[in-house]
């Protein structure tokens, strides 16, 4: 028997030998990729409610801007008054990171259902404040968490499905932003009038509510939950067209807002009615809802860059060369629809730009933590415009010029990106 053992031992050792110097079987093939699908076209429907109940709200924050300076909050500024809506942008922005990779980990469901939660219960609290921490707290802070966690997944889920047409569906997704940011300041200039201001943000609470609900139950994403990723990703801040397209849009997002925050009392300062003035903002958010679907469908023809770049380059003229001279009511809508078109154009196409720079695993977390970075610029804009606006003793040409020059600035660093990936003007980038 041991002689036996001894003679086969060396075989079996030799088998074994050639076991562990075989290479390993290769993993199996990842599934095809599928363009959209039910899945992914439900998950661009959801996604624009998501957008309609959470930033359509956010964008009509200058309602709320007029509205807090004749009433609750008569005795504060216009800059102490802006930094509810500063502070709102700033915990929204700055959740994107945490948010992003808790998408990766979990995906989008268990998110928007606690952001509706939140946000819902945000506006409930607004609804109820008298004083200004109080609106500090739950219109800033509470409101921006829900804010995040209904707008992070929703896009990084929308982004996941489609690949051939991603800029036209999360254009599409992202007009749900400017629909509610015409429908919200309408209706809340006729509910704070009719029913006064309680029960007019809680009826935009229950609009919320039934959005996030939506939201919840069609948002999906293609890709399986994974172990999350760092919370910094510093491979991407290494990435010098990533690194430089965040850091315009945080030069950008020093001015973008400031229209949308100051143009109602722009237009009344103007002698133009409160209905009219109001109208001016819905006016504007309609503007933006073309400038997301219009050059996000140009964008996958044309390129992402290439339809980007023309889009600010205009927002900058329009609100330097036409802004400065928009003192009567026609001048001021015609100003207000034209740059919520091209500003809307930004929105939308600026996810797409952080998509196309970045593997498909990592956009979720790239463009979390893009938000996160500029988070800093949204916190400060709209008071820094503010104190320009009373140091000037309520003449707005400061404030204009420091909207353009930001635009500006925010255009040359994305046009750099552009000529960094494809330096030929015409080629599709």
């Amino acid at each position: 028997m041991s002689g036996s053992e001894r003679t086969t031992s060396p075989a079996s050792e030799h088998v074994d030998t050639e076991k562990s110097l075989a290479p390993p079987s290769p993993p199996p093939p990842p599934p095809p990729f599928i363009e959209g699908g039910l899945r992914g076209y439900m998950t661009v429907m959801g996604a624009f409610f998501a957008l309609f109940g959470a930033f359509g709200q956010s964008m009509a924050f200058g309602s709320f801007q007029l509205w807090y300076s004749q009433n609750q909050l008569l005795t504060y500024t216009a800059s102490e008054i802006s930094w509810i809506g500063s502070v709102q942008l700033w915990v929204f922005f700055v959740s994107g990171a945490f948010v992003g990779r808790l998408f990766d980990a979990y995906g989008p469901t268990l998110l928007l259902a606690s952001g509706t939660v939140i946000l819902t219960f945000s506006l409930m609290m607004t609804s109820l404040a008298t004083k200004y921490y109080e609106f500090i707290l739950a219109q800033g802070v509470l409101f921006g968490i829900g804010f995040g966690l209904l707008f992070f997944p929703s896009m990084g889920a929308t982004a996941t499905h489609f690949m051939k047409h991603r800029a036209a569906t999360l254009g599409i997704a992202a007009a749900g932003n400017g629909v509610g940011g015409v429908v919200f300041p309408i209706m809340l200039q006729r509910l704070f009038n009719n029913v006064g201001f309680g029960w007019a943000v809680r009826i935009s609470a229950f609009v919320s509510l039934a959005c996030g609900i939506i939201a919840t139950a069609t948002v999906s994403s293609r890709l399986p939950r994974r172990k999350p990723g760092p919370w910094i990703d510093m491979s991407s801040l290494k990435d010098v067209n990533y690194a430089l397209f965040v850091l315009g849009s945080a030069i950008t997002t020093l001015g973008i807002f400031v229209p949308t925050y100051y143009i109602v009392k722009f237009a009344e300062g103007s002698h133009i009615s409160q209905t009219l003035a109001f109208g001016s903002l819905s006016v504007m958010n309609a503007g933006s809802v073309f400038g997301r679907i219009v050059p996000s469908i140009m964008a996958d023809h044309i390129g992402t860059y290439n339809t980007l770049i023309p889009s600010a380059a205009l927002m900058v003229i329009f609100t330097l060369a036409f802004w400065f001279n928009a003192h009567n009511l026609a001048a001021i809508m015609a100003y207000s629809v034209f740059y919520g078109f091209f500003s809307g154009s930004w929105f939308a196409l600026q996810t797409s730009c952080i998509a196309q720079i970045s593997k498909m695993e990592k956009i979720g977390v790239r463009i979390g933590m893009a938000y996160t970075l500029v988070s800093f610029s949204a916190l400060i804009g709209e008071p820094i415009a503010g104190v320009i606006l009373t140091r000037d003793n309520g003449n707005y040409t400061g404030l204009i010029v420091f909207t353009g020059v930001c635009l500006l600035l925010g255009c040359a660093l994305a046009l750099l990106v552009k000529l960094r990936i494809n330096s030929s003007l015409l080629t599709k980038v």
